[in-house]
């Protein structure tokens, strides 16, 4: 992997802060980062505000809620426990002897009533979200099921994660609470909160110290702001999505507190790319020389896991809860002949970026991004604070550094 060329790196901060300029109608702030095979950073950089109207700068080391770019860790954590021999992907009677609420879930049906699952529920089947759970915010027979309370996938409760299937497991893909349970089963089999796993096993290992459920103090001081896009595209700032992390005071709150394998994590973009890092080099390291995980194992996590159901550049994803998410179809923009597929908890998608088609990808609810690019040795992160999914311009910009970043490197 080479070095960026001075021109791409001013070509890349000058895109990241044209996308800043206008405050109320483009980006309030943004933050990327980008490492190669050796583990660091190829480039880094932030623009903007803090927070709409803040008067502090974005920094490089701002902190952001990275929602489900946590499904990655939480499924590096669940496949360590795979290689010890602690779990199976494939055995439903021992995770449903882990987790016996797996057992008794129910499926939910277009007339709201519910029928008893065929078949039992595997770690693989969560891994890959072909279970038959769902997310109330992208799935409208879910969401009207649960009313007048509703459910709250970011309430810090695990009540609001007790719900019912949506397609019979193992029959469909549908984005949703599935890595929520894996990180369930993790805590129960290891005896520890997810976050202590998490810190023991992944993020020590890797010597990170702006990641984690629950952020520290100082994490905290540098917490960029949370922003809401209305329907006329001007932004403002609005209150934390995922608050309870943020405001545990005591031993009480953080027992109480459900830690979401699928939406938990607060983080810096380049404490993350370390663990896309590993990645890249086959489970180990290349900053610490700490070994995640096996080949073999990082070899099956990027392995189409669902070439047996339809493409996933087909699949449409409503927007239930409108504040929460856009509507769209396609997960995202790939290039002709690629069907999209999905290893253990990414997306697997090619691009027009200079990508290679089966790169690893996934995003975050506030508008995050990261890629994964084993055959290339590059991965990146591109993290804003925005609600809704799918904002038009910060995925435009993730695009461009991308494509900018394989062209530089391509030019060097």
């Amino acid at each position: 992997m080479g070095i960026l060329p001075v021109t791409t790196l001013e070509a890349l901060k000058s895109r990241i802060d044209s996308a800043c300029v206008d405050p109320d109608n483009g980006l309030p702030g943004v933050a990327a980062a980008v490492v190669g095979k050796d583990g660091k950073l190829l480039f880094s950089h932030a623009g903007g505000q803090r927070g709409h109207g803040s008067p502090e700068p974005l920094a490089t080391d701002s902190v952001f809620w990275i929602a489900s770019c946590t499904k990655l860790i939480t499924g590096i954590a669940c496949m360590q426990l795979v290689e010890q021999g602690q779990l199976s992907l494939d055995n439903a009677n021992e995770l449903e002897h882990i987790c016996p609420e797996l057992k008794d879930v129910k499926v939910l049906q277009e007339d709201g009533t519910l029928v008893e699952k065929a078949r039992g529920i595997t770690l693989r089947m969560l891994l890959t979200h072909t279970a038959g759970f769902g997310y109330a915010f992208m799935n409208t027979k879910l969401r009207d099921s649960s009313r007048p309370i509703g459910f709250d996938e970011f309430s810090g409760y695990f009540s609001d994660f007790k719900q019912p299937l949506v397609h019979q497991p193992g029959e469909a893909w549908e984005y949703g609470v599935n890595i929520d349970w894996v990180g369930v089963v993790i805590e129960r089999v290891t005896k520890k909160t997810l976050n202590e796993y998490f810190h023991q096993h992944i993020f020590e290992p890797l010597g990170l110290t702006q990641i984690s459920m629950i952020p520290t103090s100082a994490m905290k001081e540098k917490l960029a702001y949370m922003h809401q896009r209305d329907s006329t595209g001007r932004i403002s700032s609005r209150d934390h999505l995922l608050r309870r992390p943020l405001t545990v005071e005591n031993k009480s709150d953080v027992e109480s507190l459900f830690n979401s394998g699928g939406a938990g994590c607060f983080s810096t973009p380049q404490d993350y790319c370390q663990i896309l890092a590993i990645l890249l080099n086959d489970g180990t390291s290349p900053s610490t020389g700490s070994q995640l995980l096996k080949k073999d194992t990082v070899d099956e996590m990027f392995r189409d896991q669902i070439a047996n159901l339809p493409p996933l550049s087909e699949k449409y994803i409503p927007d239930a809860k409108p504040d929460l998410t856009n509507s769209g179809t396609g997960l995202h923009p790939t290039v002709a002949g690629d069907r999209q597929g999905w290893g253990l908890t990414f997306l697997l998608s090619g691009g027009l970026t200079g990508r290679s088609v089966r790169t690893a990808q996934w995003s975050g609810l506030p508008n995050l991004y990261w890629w994964c690019d084993r055959d290339n040795g590059l991965a990146g992160m591109v993290c804003a604070q925005i609600l809704p999914f799918g904002d038009a311009q910060v995925h435009q910009l993730y695009q461009d550094i991308e494509a900018g970043v394989y062209k530089g490197l391509a030019s060097a």
